[in-house]
């Protein structure tokens, strides 16, 4: 939110109308001196004149004063890189007050603080003690709970409700993720029907490029979700070796026909790194080795860019104006610097524990911490 203008905007609106001080003055029931000392900043006009004011100059109150309720998308993408720069940049707690100022500056504005709270869900392990963290995580709950109570936009309550079950696994409130996602995800319900009967209207409606656009989309978003499916599928059954590589086989060749570590290489690398955990807790250093090529490999296109970001790419050529659309654009979540700090704490489980005196495991380390990435 700017500061507050109200003695430049009564100058400009009256200029605007092509007033005199005077006669400001005389509709309002006031002194020529009193409207005088409101246009310098020395006084303000009385709390019951304000709205006479707005309505005479057929603006809001909040128009008059300055006051900006809500955001609009760019700018909620901005003031998200700067909060997402100032947590990687800053220590934590300034980086945290700084996003505290934000939301209370714009506690009305639904979206900016949807968006606040999955920032503090990306960062909350940056938090000096399990109680700050948790105290953090229960904040952005009860940004969530106030976007469900006010906020009468369907998607971002919908958004809302999701973020908080994530809000409430991170804060081992398993019951409460349940309750919220049970019914929402049960695959029986008409609800999972509704993308193709959308795209049915579109088609009987006579606007094929719409549908053709969501078409695009689903694949896209579908793609993106079999393998964040694989990579749980792959941490719950590591102790069945044969099933694991099965799903390694089977997904490597999905992400190749895809291309997907050049589409989404983020979502590459965490199933590369996930296979490279599988193979390490089996004793299969070679194998795992190979998977942290691979997931070096992918970090590296993610660091080496300007700036990591959404893109589609020949076959997926539909997504960008999508992508534009999102509530980030095309930024990704978290600043790079961030991301090589997350990917060098990952490199030290304990899954890794018989790599750690491998030259090619120290060099990745050494790189990532670099902020390089390439492992090869």
């Amino acid at each position: 939110m700017n500061k507050l203008n109200l003695s430049d905007n009564i100058v400009r609106l009256r200029h605007e109308k092509k007033l005199t001080q005077e006669e400001l003055a005389d509709f309002l029931g006031v002194t020529k001196a009193s409207v005088s000392k409101w246009e310098k900043g020395i006084n303000t006009p009385d709390l019951l004149l304000l709205p006479q004011l707005a309505a005479y100059f057929d603006v809001s109150v909040d128009q008059l004063i300055g006051y900006e309720a809500q955001l609009s998308s760019q700018q909620i993408r901005r003031q998200y890189a700067d909060l997402s720069r100032d947590f990687a940049s800053l220590p934590f707690a300034d980086a945290l007050e700084r996003a505290r100022k934000i939301a209370h500056k714009y506690y009305a504005c639904y979206p900016l603080l949807l968006q606040l709270g999955i920032l503090y869900w990306n960062h909350s392990m940056l938090a000096g003690t399990e109680e700050e963290r948790r105290s953090i995580l229960q904040e952005a709950v009860g940004w969530c709970d106030r976007i469900v109570e006010n906020c009468s936009d369907v998607g971002v309550c919908s958004d809302a409700v999701v973020l908080r079950a994530g809000l409430s696994l991170q804060l081992g409130n398993a019951a409460e993720a349940i309750e919220a996602l049970e019914p929402a995800a049960d695959p029986s319900r008409l609800a999972g029907q509704k993308g193709t009967l959308l795209v049915q209207a579109y088609q009987l409606s006579g606007d094929r490029e719409r549908a053709k656009d969501y078409v695009q989309v689903k694949q896209y978003l579908d793609l993106l979700d079999f393998t964040g499916d694989a990579i749980l599928a792959l941490s719950m059954n590591e102790d069945d070796i044969d099933q694991c590589e099965e799903t390694i086989r089977r997904i490597t060749g999905i992400m190749e026909l895809y291309h997907l570590e050049e589409l989404q290489p983020n979502a590459a690398a965490q199933f590369h790194f996930q296979s490279a955990m599988v193979y390490a807790v089996n004793g299969r250093e070679g194998e795992a080795l190979a998977r942290l090529r691979l997931f070096g490999t992918c970090v590296g296109k993610l660091l080496k860019a300007e700036q990591a970001v959404l893109h589609g790419d020949d076959y997926f050529d539909r997504l960008d104006r999508w992508i534009e659309g999102l509530p980030l654009g095309s930024m990704a979540p978290r600043d790079k610097s961030f991301i090589c700090q997350s990917l060098c704490k990952a490199l030290q489980h304990s899954a890794f524990d018989s790599l750690r005196e491998k030259e090619e495991f120290q060099r990745l380390v050494r790189r990532l911490a670099e902020g390089e990435g390439e492992c090869c």
